[in-house]
């Protein structure tokens, strides 16, 4: 019988050498959130779009469908996705999470382009989603014709990762995280699927301005100044935006691209949102899908991520705290307080809620005004080698993960190289965080090689970010020597573009010549049993409630009374006289919504927030709220309960002002 070897306190050598590194990767993380949280605002004046219809209306249409599913998953005790802060676990939700899935037929192929509000997609979720459409649909929805891009909110659920990296900053497997995610996945394909119809697409461009911010612009100045010469900004400012429509006209949904991070949530947070985009994403269904709950309706909206590597919508830039001067211009660090002093702050200051909410409206009237809508280490893992030190160069090597492979991989070997074209539209699928260069040389290299065949006579190169597999930072070369964040992210070494260029104008040249189906399929990525996974989180504990109470029983009631000024785990109801129901107005998925969630111990309490808008109808109203506890039944099996809190009934009155 085989036995573990175990050290003091009955741990085991993998638990034991997993809890240095996770204050290891901690110190490091802290070291480099300050460049990482940053915010942005559109101050923009509305840009000459060009719009060609993609099938004209005497060609054949399209055949479209579009769907729409939660994802949100777990919304408590789990780590959020984004910052490798190990201390930011979900605490409840100020946005639902959803995937937005686009099937388009031209008659001889069919492909799918989705968006999730999630940080990454990670090889092993995808290779799940994929498995899933196996048995439904046989071999209708392929690896070679599925794209699944992530939006990179910060504010999502981790947990989804088979690589060791990642599981440590996620705290491992969570297998009710990454189950959420692909069900929420595969059903916005299957909700499209179902509602595919003739329709047409059309596709408009503009530029955006004063929306992003280079957050590395040493890095950029790195770069040929005749290549820097031929563009007028650091940053893309390119909106690229698709159109779907029925045969009769009629709105189906949009998919849009731009170049940000989705960080307006800062690092802080402990509520599970979409963040900038996602909010843009409701406004524009919200406004489309009248008289529908967030989440419902027919409309989908989707604004999915570009080249965003270097790209922050802080626009104010970095200043330091303390003392309210710039920071450093190479080390983003301040003489007195180093990196953690050196801030940026978006349009509202440190308000990340207000922040939040003032780009996604700047995002979302874009799209709406457009005339479509009208030491250590070597101690701990040993010295990487001397081939890996020198391919690395000039990068300083601290954890050589492509020479690591206990307990698993930490990094991918395989990695999805994937393009799709949906008329004169190439959508190139980037597995990680491009830069803004980098993207621009993709675009380039893709579009000539497109048009030089004679097949697309006016190519539209749309960069897709962080799709099909994670593979952290993509910088040129030049960017890459002066090892900045995104620099020092680039785990594949300094020719990590220039490999990429060449596959994708491999892709390109294929489809241009019709020879796709000649395309080498390449190896297989692994799928680890989930006996070789390991999760960091504790087991959920067994509920109790304070003496004296119930589940579900109200804490602290709402006031009698409130003034316009002054499937869910919530729901906000207003109270109809003429049909004596209580009609749901509001849900978690409401941005007028907060669901707080804090466990104490084996209590814990909700906290409910109703920001009422200006719109608010007046009117009696109430709050529920819905969930389950966990209770012990013997002495080894649990139940788990469903419970439910209503508050008392108040009401919400208007007030005239006079001037």
């Amino acid at each position: 019988m085989a036995r573990r070897k175990t050290v003091c306190c009955g741990l085991s050598t993998l638990e034991v050498t997993l809890m240095v590194l996770f204050v290891v990767m901690t110190a490091v993380s802290v070291g480099l959130i300050s460049v990482m949280a940053i915010h942005w605002e559109d101050r923009s004046q509305e840009p000459e779009p060009t719009v060609s219809p993609t099938a004209g209306p005497h060609e054949n249409p399209y055949l479209i469908g579009v769907g729409r599913a939660d994802c949100t998953g777990p919304p408590g005790d789990v780590p959020l996705m984004g910052y490798a802060n190990l201390e930011q676990t979900a605490a409840g939700i100020h946005t639902r999470l959803f995937s937005r899935a686009f099937i388009v037929d031209d008659g001889s192929k069919r492909v799918v382009f989705v968006t999730a509000d999630i940080g990454m997609i990670s090889q092993r979720l995808r290779l799940e989603v994929l498995k899933e459409l196996e048995v439904k649909y046989g071999n209708l929805y392929r690896q070679d014709n599925v794209i699944l891009s992530a939006t990179h909110t910060h504010s999502g659920l981790g947990g989804y990762f088979q690589y060791t990296l990642f599981m440590i900053t996620s705290k491992g497997y969570i297998k009710p995280s990454i189950k959420a995610i692909v069900n929420g996945i595969v059903k916005s394909i299957d909700i499209a699927h179902r509602n595919i119809k003739p329709g047409r697409i059309y596709m408009s461009k503009g530029e955006l301005e004063e929306s992003n911010l280079n957050r590395s612009p040493h890095s950029y100045l790195n770069n040929p100044a005749e290549e820097r010469n031929k563009y007028k900004s650091n940053t893309d400012k390119q909106v690229t935006l698709l159109k779907f429509t029925d045969l009769d006209g009629d709105g189906m949904g949009m998919l849009s691209w731009f170049a940000v991070h989705a960080v307006s949530m800062n690092y802080t947070n402990q509520m599970v949102s979409s963040d900038n985009v996602g909010y843009a994403s409701y406004l524009l269904e919200q406004e489309k899908n009248i008289n529908f709950l967030p989440g419902e309706g027919p409309f989908v909206a989707a604004f999915a991520s570009s080249n965003l590597g270097d790209a922050s919508p802080n626009i104010r830039g970095p200043f330091c705290a303390n003392t309210g001067l710039s920071c450093d211009y190479l080390n983003s660090s301040c003489p007195i307080g180093g990196t953690k002093m050196c801030i940026a702050l978006g349009p509202a200051g440190s308000d990340m809620f207000n922040n939040t909410k003032i780009i996604g409206e700047n995002i979302y009237k874009r799209a709406k005004g457009d005339p479509f809508w009208d030491g250590i280490r070597d101690a701990l893992l040993g010295a990487p080698s001397n081939e890996t030190q020198d391919c690395h160069q000039p990068k300083p090597i601290l954890f050589s993960t492509g020479e690591m492979t206990w307990p698993l991989p930490w990094h991918p070997s395989i990695v999805d190289v994937q393009m799709i074209t949906i008329g004169p539209v190439a959508i190139v699928a980037i597995p990680g965080e491009m830069t803004t260069m980098s993207g621009r040389r993709i675009r380039e290299a893709v579009k000539q090689e497109l048009e030089a065949q004679g097949t697309f006579s006016n190519a539209e190169v749309v960069i897709a970010g962080l799709c099909n597999i994670y593979t952290h930072y993509i910088t040129t070369y030049e960017e890459y020597q002066i090892q900045r964040y995104e620099g020092g992210s680039t785990i594949y070494g300094p020719h990590t573009l220039s490999a990429y260029i060449q596959k994708f104008r491999g892709l390109a040249k294929a489809i241009a010549e019709g020879k796709e189906q000649e395309l080498p399929k390449g190896p297989e990525p692994p799928f680890f049993k989930e006996s070789q996974l390991f999760s960091l989180l504790p087991a959920a504990a067994v509920d109790k409630k304070p003496v004296n109470t119930t589940f579900g029983e109200v804490l602290e009631q709402v006031d009698p009374e409130y003034r316009v000024r002054d499937k869910t785990f919530v729901t906000v109801e207003k109270y109809h006289n003429s049909t004596a129901n209580w009609d749901v107005v509001h849900t978690d998925a409401s941005w007028e919504t907060r669901f707080h969630w804090v466990k104490n111990g084996a209590e814990s309490n909700a906290t409910i927030e109703w920001h009422i808008p200006l719109s608010a109808q007046a009117g009696s109203y109430r709050i529920r709220h819905f969930g389950h506890y966990k209770q012990r039944k013997g002495i080894l099996e649990t139940v788990i309960t469903a419970y439910e809190g209503v508050s008392d009934v108040f009401r919400v009155s208007k007030i005239t002002y006079y001037y």
